[in-house]
């Protein structure tokens, strides 16, 4: 059915940047981009780009490894809206998809019957089918369920011609047939016809092809899969990048579920020779699974927030490990594969060492071998492991002689690599540090390139194993397959696409592998100055490209996490930390104004970021928009001047300490519906918010006389009086002191000023420095490991981890970094002191409690809402759920803000205020978060409490 929206396609600079890049190191500016609805959409592009003489480029989630997804021509993007699944068969074991819907989406339907799409790649929580289908995707476990390639039952495509058609298995009778059709479908068959009657071709796929136990084949046009099928044009549009039609629906075959007993034996090898080894013992175990991880991913994994808790297998600093996955249909017969496994792996010699993962915590192993890329590339310096040999595959026999040849290809040039991936399947990404912002190394990316293709020929393999050939490897199909072969596949191009309009330079006719790429060798990049440090990342440019565009953030709020919230609203690569990364990247390497920091389109970019921080933990490489945008916002208003309203909310601290002189009166002024409303209008406020009034009285006050009484002998805490707590919520500090006193502590309020997380938010990062300078003055001398700073307000106490150590001066750096050590969140500290035995479940109440605890997002990225979790839990009858909600969309003043408002209300909208409504009125609500609790009560009519509010309550003697 024809879509009731009109085509868009955009043309503007800031799109056209957007889609510039993939995950791969090529950059070139398209000639628009546009969003299909369905197909007819696609057969108005196709024939849109044959009479305007502009190609088109078929393109799903963008991660592509080999610039399958960059050029010249007309971007079309099935992500957003031609993405619906259109029918599931469980008796028959199919389901019918467009090419927009992702993997795991897919997957979580048809899981309902027991069944799933057995290939599935790093990517699958945002990949999309038809991606898959043009690169030939397998995945971790292609050992059990092979390539997509063998799942593709049927397809629906638009020719060059914009004739749409069908395609599948054929009798021999219905071949013949086709061959008699006129027009482009009928063109196709006749050429088909003769090819695969031409025993030069068969002769030539015989001696010319990969060696048969092979399992990843994907270089080059599958002509081996097209003549043993049934004359199947699917096998040929499966790793055709999208050369030869356009896909418009899928048919794919389904499997069961995998064996519901499974476990992970992780190999620790002391070498990545004996790991090479290693594989060829768990290959003779019947694995579903065999995977490998060097020790840069085990050691990079050290230093990233989300997947250094992903390391609990980690025994020590292996080499490498061999991730093993074994299954059965029962617990027995897996607990007798495992122990067979792991005895002759250890007999080897070639493994030291095998930690058991059960099934519950296989996912966060495979979570931290999902992220290799990303963590890759958040490498330190412009050198970094290059994508040019990454997909290499050869039988798994040869692999050990093959990586022997390998080391010595390296060792001719010194190089040094990361080795990780499907090594079960012959593959591994092989990854050679190289800077490609010198000319030397950018020659030296294509000698590599066509060396390593020279000894995959010598050793019978594929180029490319799943990654396909794109702009990275198609200048070298003719080494690996002769010119005769590479002569039929340009045919075959031609027979399928005569006027060239399906992404043109890829796999055939490919431009020099080493043209196009993101950076121009040997230019100077601009450097800033910059309010916070970017030294580790070689300055702000540094850190903006530690984005690879493997995508992590183009996930949909189906699979958790936090990360860009107002993408997962819009849909709009604007919107995502990969959009925001690429346009500052551009556009601060090549500004478009001499003024640098007053383009409109970077400011355009930032302006739904939310300032989460789900970006500093979730993406894989570290990327931290928050603080990007922060930095360049205060270059803005050096260049520009400050907003009323970014002034007014970054000085807000300052407004309330005067209105708590006469509270009764600021209260009158902002709950009043005149006044309310005028103080809306002036600070260009949404008009359905509330403006939080101010406590009768300051948590200071309220402290200062709770000292009074308290026990001196009693072990002191420091809390730190944050700027919300302190003038709008002074009754929940009040809790908190006496929950503490209440288990023997002795609570001070140390003279401190506010955070400064309004300024930071703003980005015045000159008021946040200051703000940040005073507060280590004043609390270095005072905090320590046995008196640790405690805060109740997550953005504001965590302010001295995150943003304090990289914004004061190097006179008080140090200072800082000893400072940020011992600052605690409540539920850090609480629990601390639960672990040491001085806070136990006997001072609670016996009464039981469920509670529903949403974690706030700078805790989730910073810290860890899970403390809060089990600090709830320490009364034995209480029960607290963290949920997975995302971000609530308030995000301090960005929900007040009259053109976020609607945004802020969808966010909440996605997953949080619908769940929070559902809860009865026996369950407890809790949020941590200021903002949080706001936007629930306002979204909902449900009051949220504190964690501390709730554990406070609990105490026998309150």
């Amino acid at each position: 059915m024809k879509s009731e929206s009109p085509l868009e396609i955009r043309r503007d600079h800031l799109s056209r940047l957007l889609y510039a890049t993939d995950a791969s190191a090529y950059r070139e500016f398209p000639e628009g981009v546009c969003f299909p609805h369905c197909r007819e959409d696609i057969v108005e592009v196709v024939k849109y780009a044959v009479k305007n003489g502009v190609s088109i480029i078929p393109r799903g989630a963008g991660t592509s490894l080999a610039g399958q997804v960059v050029g010249s021509g007309l971007v079309v993007d099935v992500s957003r809206y031609f993405n619906r699944i259109i029918e599931i068969n469980y008796e028959e074991r199919w389901a019918r998809v467009e090419p927009g819907v992702v993997l795991d989406v897919l997957n979580r339907e048809v899981c309902k019957g027991g069944l799933f799409f057995g290939p599935e790649t790093s990517t699958s929580n945002r990949c999309c089918l038809g991606g898959m289908a043009g690169n030939n995707s397998c995945g971790s476990h292609s050992l059990v369920y092979g390539s997509t390639r063998d799942h593709i039952l049927e397809a629906k495509a638009v020719l060059y011609d914009g004739s749409e058609v069908e395609f599948g298995d054929l009798s021999p009778e219905e071949f013949a047939s086709k061959q008699k059709l006129a027009g482009a479908e009928g063109d196709i068959y006749r050429f088909l016809a003769r090819m695969i009657s031409d025993d030069a071709v068969l002769n030539g796929v015989r001696e010319e092809f990969p060696d048969s136990r092979v399992r990843r084949r994907n270089t080059g046009y599958a002509l081996d899969e097209f003549i043993g099928s049934r004359y199947n044009v699917c096998k040929l549009l499966a790793g055709s990048e999208g050369t030869l039609a356009f896909i418009t629906e899928l048919k794919l075959s389904l499997v069961d579920l995998p064996p519901a007993f499974n476990m992970l034996l992780c190999a620790h090898c002391g070498s990545l020779e004996n790991a090479f080894e290693a594989n060829l013992v768990a290959l003779s175990c019947s694995p579903a699974a065999v995977e490998l991880m060097d020790s840069n991913i085990l050691e990079l994994s050290k230093d990233n927030l989300s997947q250094s808790k992903n390391r609990f297998f980690v025994k020590g600093d292996p080499a490498a490990i061999v991730i093993i996955e074994l299954n059965a249909a029962s617990e027995k017969d897996l607990q007798g594969k495992v122990f067979e496994a792991e005895k002759r792996l250890i007999e080897s010699g070639f493994v030291y060492y095998c930690s058991h993962v059960t099934a519950e915590d296989a996912h966060r192993v495979w979570a931290l071998r999902k992220a290799g890329l990303g963590l890759l590339s958040s490498m330190e310096g412009d050198t970094k492991p290059v994508s040019v040999i990454e997909d290499t595959a050869v039988a798994p026999e040869r692999l050990p002689q093959y990586m022997r040849d390998f080391r010595e290809l390296l060792d001719e040039y010194g190089l040094d690599c990361v080795f990780h991936a499907h090594i079960g399947t012959g593959e591994l990404h092989l990854r050679p540090l190289l800077n490609l912002k010198k000319g030397d190394d950018v020659a030296l990316f294509r000698d590599l390139a066509k060396k390593s293709a020279l000894l995959v020929k010598k050793h019978k393999g594929s180029l490319s194993g799943e990654h396909g050939d794109g702009r990275l490897r198609g200048e070298f199909i003719p080494l690996m397959y002769g010119d005769f072969l590479y002569g039929v596949m340009r045919d075959l191009k031609r027979a399928f696409d005569p006027e060239g309009v399906f992404n043109p330079g890829k796999i055939v006719d490919t431009p020099r592998m080493n043209s196009s790429l993101r950076y121009v060798p040997d230019v100077q990049l601009p450097r800033y100055d910059t309010f916070f440090r970017y030294d580790a990342q070689g300055g702000l440019l540094g850190a903006i490209e530690q984005c690879n565009g493997s995508g992590d953030c183009v996930r949909s709020s189906l699979f958790g996490g936090t990360m860009c919230p107002s993408f997962r609203i819009t849909g709009d690569e604007l919107h995502s930390t990969r959009g925001r990364s690429n346009v500052l990247r551009e556009l601060l390497s090549r500004p478009l104004s001499k003024k640098v920091f007053d383009q409109q389109e970077i400011i355009d970019a930032l302006d739904l970021c939310l300032s989460c921080k789900g970006c500093k933990s979730e993406c894989p490489s570290n990327v931290d928009i928050t603080r990007y945008k922060a930095e360049f916002m205060q270059h803005h208003y050096d260049v520009a001047g400050v907003p009323f309203r970014s002034f007014m909310i970054a000085h807000m601290a300052d407004v309330q300490r005067l209105g708590s002189l006469v509270p009764s009166l600021y209260n009158f002024f902002a709950t009043n519906r005149y006044t309310s409303a005028f103080l809306k209008r002036v600070l260009k406020f949404a008009s359905q918010r509330e403006i939080p009034s101010l406590s009768r009285k300051s948590l200071r006050a309220l402290a200062r006389k709770r000292v009074k009484i308290a026990d001196g002998d009693a072990p002191v805490v420091y809390l730190f009086a944050d700027e919300f707590t302190n003038y709008n919520e002074a009754e929940v500090g009040l809790e908190f002191i006496r929950l503490l006193e209440g288990c023997g502590y002795r609570v001070v309020v140390p003279a401190h000023c506010e955070s400064g997380r309004a300024a930071l938010s703003k980005g015045m990062l000159r008021r946040a420095r200051r703000l940040a300078e005073n507060n280590v003055r004043a609390l270095r001398e005072l905090v320590s490991q046995e008196t640790p700073l405690v805060g109740i307000e997550p953005s504001a106490i965590l302010s001295f981890r995150d943003e304090y150590p990289d914004l004061v001066s190097d006179e008080l750096r140090n200072d800082a970094i000893m400072l940020s050590r011992n600052v605690m969140l409540y539920d850090e500290f609480v629990m601390r002191e639960v672990e040491n035995g001085r806070i136990d479940s006997s001072m609670f109440t016996e009464n039981s409690l469920e509670i529903k605890l949403h974690g706030h997002c700078h805790q989730k990225s910073l810290a860890s809402a899970e403390a809060s979790a089990r600090m709830l839990s320490v009364p034995v009858n209480y029960h607290a759920e963290l949920l997975d909600t995302g971000c609530c969309g308030m995000a301090g003043s960005f929900g007040f803000e009259k053109e976020h408002y609607r945004y802020s209300v969808e966010i909440g909208e996605q997953k949080l205020l619908p769940l929070v409504r559902s809860f009865g009125s026996d369950i407890a609500v809790s949020a941590p978060g200021t903002s949080c609790r706001q936007q629930i009560r306002e979204g909902t009519g449900r009051v949220a409490l504190h964690p501390v509010q709730i554990l406070a309550r609990a105490l026998k003697s309150s």
